[in-house]
């Protein structure tokens, strides 16, 4: 089952990374590229839970499709200036409306360290639990 069971402490998990900024020819500006550490490795395909808050950028809703941040959008990675680490994408199971609550989601993790499209962690199948 799942490896959290609370979703504070798997962000915590998930800050153990190093990040190395890289020149990308195609995007042309600076990348960052995590370097995962042996813990937020085993965590990858299992299913987690993290609480967190949904971005309300409105290119970035979807029915299906959000982005949770562990910090309230006035701290978050897009706006506030914290690191790629405190964001994640969640592809869900159901439809969910925008929130400003705090939630906790649960979904299988992919940590992604080569597409710099996507973010560094993705939860896939996810589910709003709280």
């Amino acid at each position: 089952m799942a490896f959290s069971q609370n979703g504070e402490n798997t962000w915590n998990t998930l800050s153990k990374v190093e990040i190395e900024k890289r020149f990308d020819e195609t995007l042309n500006f600076e990348v960052d590229y995590p370097t995962f550490s042996e813990e937020v490795k085993k965590l990858n395909g299992k299913t987690i839970e993290l609480k967190g808050w949904m971005i309300p950028l409105e290119e970035l809703q979807g029915e299906t499709y959000f982005v949770l941040s562990s910090l309230p959008f006035a701290n978050c990675f897009f706006c506030g200036g914290a690191g790629p680490e405190t964001v994640a994408e969640v592809f869900s199971k159901g439809k969910y409306r925008f929130t400003e609550k705090r939630i906790t989601v649960r979904g299988k993790l992919e940590i992604n360290a080569e597409d710099p499209m996507k973010l560094m962690y993705i939860l896939h199948d996810a589910e709003i639990v709280d």
